[in-house]
């Protein structure tokens, strides 16, 4: 895919206006230059152009607001000193994997006044005797060369991955807001309150029948007990008065004429003189 489709696709039905990120890598650069990148990209903050085969940035437009600019593993050897009218807040810069042999290709970079960070990775300047001592001292305002600073200090992240501030505030709004969103708002917390409380309340009017069907167990229990020992009681007394009237009978026998008449349910004693 070439460059200008390429740009079409990454719009995405935004206009270049509202673009403050642009990945065009690995794709195909008529002639080695840049095309369809114009200066309405006025918000952009990072770019991109990683393997396109690119041999010149002569045609990259004017992006005054350009921070971190990608172009490695390209075949650029020379014709850096556009950089500074066309990006002069340009922060970040990697020509790692370029055709840059020595030091003379990078001295237009000292009007850069704002370059922090330059990668210059397997490229043949590299090789060069004291090649480190020699760019800072070419490029005073450089902190990092190739991810480390002068005293062989690595670059913390922010100044090797993060291009723009912006984006990492972006960032945490989009967590804050999933948090919000993750935790319950107040009205829901007092409705669960509220089913807690009642789901308590039920299970307390079970306990409460519970021991109330105990309770009435255990009375209808003593019921019948008192039921069972007063039939015992008039068992009883039927017997003992039975034993009595065996008894009478036994006692008249010996001196008159008795005759006993027994009824459904009692007995009948005649005595005869």
């Amino acid at each position: 895919m070439d460059m200008k489709k390429r740009i079409h696709l990454e719009l995405r039905n935004r206009t270049p206006s509202d673009v403050k990120e642009l990945v065009l890598d690995n794709c195909r650069s008529n002639e080695g230059k840049i095309e369809g990148l114009t200066d309405e990209f006025e918000e952009l903050e990072f770019l991109s152009t990683i393997n396109v085969g690119l041999t010149t940035v002569a045609h990259l437009p004017k992006l005054n607001k350009l921070k971190k600019l990608e172009l490695s593993d390209n075949r650029i050897s020379g014709g850096l000193e556009v950089l500074a009218a066309k990006c002069p807040n340009l922060t970040h810069l990697n020509l790692s994997g370029n055709k840059i042999k020595d030091l003379s290709t990078i001295e237009p970079l000292k009007e850069l006044g704002t370059l922090k960070s330059l990668d210059l990775f397997n490229c043949e300047v590299t090789n060069l005797n004291e090649y480190r001592d020699n760019v800072f001292k070419l490029l005073p305002q450089l902190t990092y060369l190739d991810g480390y600073d002068k005293d062989d200090k690595e670059a913390p992240d922010s100044d090797t991955e993060v291009y723009a501030e912006g984006l990492d505030d972006d960032e945490d709004d989009e967590d804050d807001e999933e948090e919000y969103d993750e935790d319950t708002a107040p009205g829901d917390e007092e409705e669960e309150e509220g089913e807690d409380d009642e789901e308590e309340n039920e299970e307390d009017d079970d306990d409460l029948s519970g021991e109330e069907e105990e309770e009435e167990d255990l009375n209808d229990k003593e019921v019948d007990d008192e039921d069972e020992e007063e039939e015992e009681r008039d068992n009883w007394g039927e017997t003992m008065n039975c034993n009595k009237i065996l008894n009478m009978y036994a006692a008249l026998s010996k001196t008159r004429s008795v005759k006993f008449l027994e009824s459904e349910h009692n007995f009948v004693c005649i005595i005869f003189p």
